[in-house]
């Protein structure tokens, strides 16, 4: 009788009465003799039960829904929301043990961005805020950009030059599945993540990684990870490199900094430049699009199209080339995604750049944040980003023009054990299919020297770039309608201006509960720093615009 009981008592917490406005005075059961007195969840019956063709036709009140006086369609479903009240009342009334409304109301939330792509995320305060913080370059950890698994392990997408974790030998693939001893849980997705922490401590992190056997145990020392997004150095009299190792607020200005102390040191000018774009998540797709702006005199840079106008944007370039015409080669890998991958594909598109490497990790969705008033965010994909040509890369990634192998890969054990998890777009779990997927598995990761010198072998070779594309040549019927954007609120970063075209304000977060619209990044595979994913979004304080794959860092 006690089963019964319970199961009577859920039911009618399910049943349409639960969602009746005004219900009815609960009504005491009768007890039969010898039924155990165990108490039973009330249950309130409505005196007239809609029927589900009733609650199909109830729209709800334009004063509710300002969007149902220009789209019919643009309705609260309130059928699926009685019975979302329904389950939430059971929850509360007779789960084992109590939960607070509050806990419960951002599961809900969370549900609700379940089963869309990986890159849409409920952000709890602390999560957000370290998301800001990989965006503005400085935090407490070990230095690395990873992205959450299924299992609450963390795939490393890279880890951040100079930092301990690339000190201490971590690299871009290997899979961290405990910190301490403590194996990963989906609960350590929560808050800033178990990377992060007071700097002077140590962590001891378990990795998985391709060819070992077993886990392999790492000592870390976290610290005030500075990042340093853009590094440059002279490689022959005349020949110049420049690192990026993520787009951040600064990283455009940066880069022309840099350009201009290799321009000196080489006399004036420079006869090539390799662009180091290896294991490169993302991060601002401003800063993206502000690189490409100061190496092309025109042409389309990037567009992005989404289901509403103000995703709708589009990037040309201004007069104005640092380098004069000098060539350029674009060194890429697996870990190369989101912004990096607009980086590439808008100078290979307007010939202004050859690339090599390995395929690209393929990202090309844009997310973009929206604040909640409770100061957690809510990081939603709203558009997906397309190359000069109109070519979307999603699931696909960039094809370079000359393949590069890593070092002893002709001679590796091709039956070596593999870390059992995913490192391309095409292989996230409900990642959004593109239009040129082919279900491969991707490139691979390029560490080391040898990419390096490869690219200013190639740099050498005789080059003449052809005419750039414009704009008008692009595709009518793939290219996204050209837009317009609204003033930005806040993308997640990147604010220095860039060619000018900013979506409508949106940051990065999404608006969840009545949130102020942010913009978006252009981040990486969900990826973020040292505890999340990290993805290209747009600047935090602009409109919604993402830039790539761009994981917050650990």
């Amino acid at each position: 009788m006690r089963v019964s009981s319970l199961t009577l008592a859920l039911s009618l917490l399910l049943s349409p009465a639960a969602f009746a406005q005004t219900p009815p005075p609960a009504e005491t059961p009768v007890q039969s003799p010898g039924e155990a007195s165990e108490p039973t969840p009330p249950a309130t019956a409505p005196s007239e039960t809609p029927s589900a063709a009733d609650d199909a036709e109830i729209p709800v009140a334009a004063s509710d829904d300002p969007g149902a006086i220009e789209q019919a369609s643009n309705r609260v479903p309130l059928q699926e929301i009685r019975r979302y009240v329904g389950v939430f009342n059971a929850v509360r009334e007779a789960y084992v043990e109590p939960v607070e409304d509050s806990k419960l109301m951002s599961s809900a939330i969370r549900g609700l961005l379940l089963d869309l792509d990986p890159h849409s995320v409920y952000m709890q305060k602390e999560t957000a805020t370290a998301f800001d913080e990989g965006t503005e370059g400085a935090y407490d950890g070990i230095g690395v950009e990873v992205m959450y698994l299924g299992d609450g392990s963390m795939r490393v997408i890279a880890p951040i030059d100079g930092t301990p974790a690339a000190k201490a030998g971590i690299r871009a693939g290997d899979v961290i599945v405990s910190v301490d001893g403590r194996t990963l849980t989906p609960s350590d997705n929560d808050g800033a993540g178990p990377l992060r922490g007071a700097p002077g401590i140590s962590v001891t992190v378990g990795v998985l990684r391709d060819g070992e056997t077993a886990p392999l145990e790492i000592r870390v020392d976290r610290e005030t990870i500075r990042v340093v997004s853009v590094r440059s150095r002279m490689l022959e009299p005349g020949y110049g490199y420049v690192r990026v190792s993520q787009f951040q607020v600064e990283t455009a200005a940066d880069f022309a900094r840099n350009i201009d102390e290799l321009k000196q040191q080489a006399g004036g000018k420079l006869r090539g430049l390799v662009i180091d774009l290896r294991s490169n998540p993302g991060g601002l797709l401003t800063s993206a699009v502000q690189i490409a702006d100061d190496l092309l005199d025109s042409g389309k840079i990037v567009s992005t199209r989404g289901r509403i106008p103000i995703s709708d944007a589009e990037f040309s370039a201004t007069p104005g080339d640092l380098l004069d015409g000098a060539p350029v080669i674009v060194l890429v890998d697996v870990g190369s995604a989101s912004a990096s991958e607009v980086l590439a594909g808008a100078l290979r598109d307007n010939n202004r750049a050859r690339v090599i490497g390995s395929r690209t990790f393929g990202k090309g969705s844009v997310q973009t944040v929206l604040p909640l008033d409770n100061g957690d965010s809510v990081k939603l994909t709203t558009a997906r980003y397309y190359t000069p040509s109109g070519r979307s890369i999603q699931a696909r990634g960039i094809d370079p023009d000359t393949t590069l192998r890593p070092e002893g890969a002709e001679t590796a054990d091709p039956n070596a054990p593999r870390a059992a998890t995913v490192y391309t777009e095409a292989n996230l779990p409900g990642h959004l299919q593109g239009d040129e997927e082919d279900g491969s598995t991707g490139g691979e990761a390029l560490p080391g020297d040898s990419p390096i010198n490869a690219a200013l072998a190639e740099l050498k070779k005789p080059w003449v770039p052809t005419a750039q594309v414009h704009a008008e040549d692009t595709p009518p019927a793939v290219a996204p309608a050209t837009a317009t954007p609204a003033p930005a609120t806040e993308p997640t970063s990147a604010t220095d201006a860039a060619p000018e075209t900013t979506p409508a304000p949106t940051t990065e977060p999404v608006p969840a509960a009545e949130p102020v619209p942010a913009v978006e990044q252009a981040e990486t595979p969900g990826t973020s720093t040292e505890s999340s994913t990290s993805e290209d979004s747009t600047d935090p304080d602009a409109t919604p615009e993402t830039s790539e794959p761009a994981p917050p860092t650990p």
